[in-house]
């Protein structure tokens, strides 16, 4: 089920292109959410899958934390933008540990900093400089990446202008010309906005600063400037490519997505099924499969001494983790008094926002003995939760695709969502977890009492997480889709319909 396929592309002028990943999150080496670990697995699959691949990243001040083996790829160079200049350099990560072929744009004004995008809650007010340029350099570079083809693959508002300069700073020079590009969009609420003010500071020309280019609503919006250049674009999961084409879900670029047509689809990302799975999982206190879960009520027992908690095998644990933000629903959670009130003991890991931060823990000292926290997340501590509770709360306002309710099925432990993006997609409702479709208190209660009602029968709660335990998150499924988006990409730039 996790095995790699091999993965066949259309040749660019008779050679088999090298696929280079942008991205300004790409794990280990720096990440704040999902972004990372799925452009990385993503990445992993294909080059198992037999692709020349490459992932061109910023190097960050944490990313030097995690490398040994740097080697120059040829000279510094600059780049003009505007009337500034910025000198960039190369480098190539020869560690042979390293999973994935990977190099990094060295700029320590941009990159040598202690936050990816900003520190003390505040975005870094150059952050249109730094991704810029980022943008720029890889794409300068690619070259250097590889003396062949290239298709070029941009992860969100980040890596957008990467084809925005590809196609007006290179144009006409055909190395760059028959470049395909793919964009993926994993989270659509995020685009890069910023003044109409920066667009001489990015080095591009004015006549790009109009509604069918950069311009959106009297901003210069990155993400939409990568959009209007590419071949193909997708985003995480068929839902949401659904919502974004939508004037309630399209965060304001739903004509866009329209516009792409049949250009634009929805891929669902993966989970590595090596690193998340009860069979062998170093982190948890017993192993099992579904097959024989008895290991499971013994990593309940374990979670529950690590939280705090009365060791309780009867009574259901509600877990929920992850960036404690608003998009997540948790709004739904903590004026939730019926909520709290249903015999259950309930597990909140994670940080983000201080009002939400602030009101786990009111909730925590007012019922100490079935409400616990932690703020300090950790990858051990998701694993623990994901194999010792019984059921994951995930009560999203939109959700992309999201990774841990695939996590947390594979360990027996049932969601409850809300029926949006990629949840919808990743969870059958009724067979491996609940799903609820009103934004309300309500809702969510009645999604909890159905998935409380069916906990109560031994034998049906077994069949569930069976279900649930044995369907296909892997993303050895989701690179062969890639590869067929890739073809497309190829037909586009070619001048065939894709």
């Amino acid at each position: 089920m996790n095995e790699p396929r091999a993965i066949a592309l259309p040749t660019i002028m008779g050679e088999v292109p090298t696929v280079v990943h942008l991205s300004a999150e790409y794990f280990p080496y720096a990440r704040t959410g999902g972004l990372a670990e799925a452009a990385w697995g993503l990445h992993r699959f294909q080059d198992r899958g037999g692709l020349q691949t490459m992932a061109i990243v910023p190097l960050y001040r944490t990313a030097r934390q995690h490398l040994r083996h740097l080697e120059p790829v040829g000279e510094s160079f600059t780049l003009r933008f505007g009337t500034r200049e910025e000198t960039f350099r190369l480098w190539r990560d020869l560690d042979p540990a390293s999973e994935t072929p990977t190099c990094f744009i060295e700029h320590d004004g941009y990159f040598d900093r202690a936050g990816i995008y900003g520190e003390s809650g505040r975005d870094y007010p150059d952050n249109h400089r730094r991704f810029s340029a980022f943008a720029a350099a890889a794409v300068a570079a690619l070259p250097r990446v590889s003396s062949g083809p290239v298709l070029l693959h941009a992860h969100d508002w980040h890596a957008a202008l990467a084809p925005v300069y590809l196609r007006t700073w290179w144009a006409g020079n055909p190395y760059f010309d028959r470049i395909p590009v793919v964009m993926s969009v994993h989270n659509g609420g995020y685009q890069g906005h910023f003044g109409p003010e920066v667009m001489p500071e990015l080095g591009l020309p004015w006549e790009l600063y109009r509604p069918e280019k950069l311009e959106w609503y009297g901003k210069t919006n990155f993400l939409k400037g990568g959009l209007m250049h590419v071949d193909m674009a997708t985003t995480v999961s068929p839902a949401h490519a659904v919502e974004l084409r939508t004037p309630a879900g399209g965060f304001g670029l739903q004509e866009v997505y329209q516009w792409l047509g049949e250009r634009f689809t929805g891929i669902l990302n993966g989970i590595d099924l090596e690193v998340w799975n009860p069979r062998h999982d170093t982190h948890i206190a017993a192993h099992y499969a579904p097959s024989d879960l008895a290991g499971k009520a013994a990593c309940k027992a374990d979670m529950q001494r690590r939280f705090g908690l009365p060791v309780d095998p009867s009574i259901p644990v509600v877990a929920l983790a992850g960036r404690m933000v608003t998009q997540k629903g948790l709004d739904l959670v903590i004026r939730n008094h019926a909520l709290f009130q249903m015999s259950a003991q309930f597990i909140f890991l994670g940080s983000g926002e201080q009002k939400y931060e602030d009101a786990f823990a009111q909730l925590r000292l007012a019922m100490p003995h079935r409400i616990a926290t932690e703020s300090t997340f950790s990858d051990e501590l998701e694993h623990v939760l994901m194999a010792g509770a019984d059921l994951f709360l995930m009560p999203s306002q939109y959700e992309p695709c999201g990774l841990t309710q695939m996590r947390a099925q594979h360990y027996g432990t049932i969601p409850v969502a809300r029926r949006v993006g990629g949840l919808a997609d990743t969870i059958e409702d009724g067979v491996s977890g609940f799903l609820f479709d009103a934004f309300e208190d309500r809702a969510l209660l009645g999604g909890m009492w159905r998935a409380m009602t069916e906990h109560g029968s031994a034998s049906a709660w077994h069949e569930m997480q069976q279900a649930a335990m044995i369907r296909d998150f892997g993303w050895a499924r989701v690179a062969q889709k890639y590869g067929e988006l890739y073809a497309q990409a190829i037909a586009h730039r070619a001048g065939r319909r894709p």
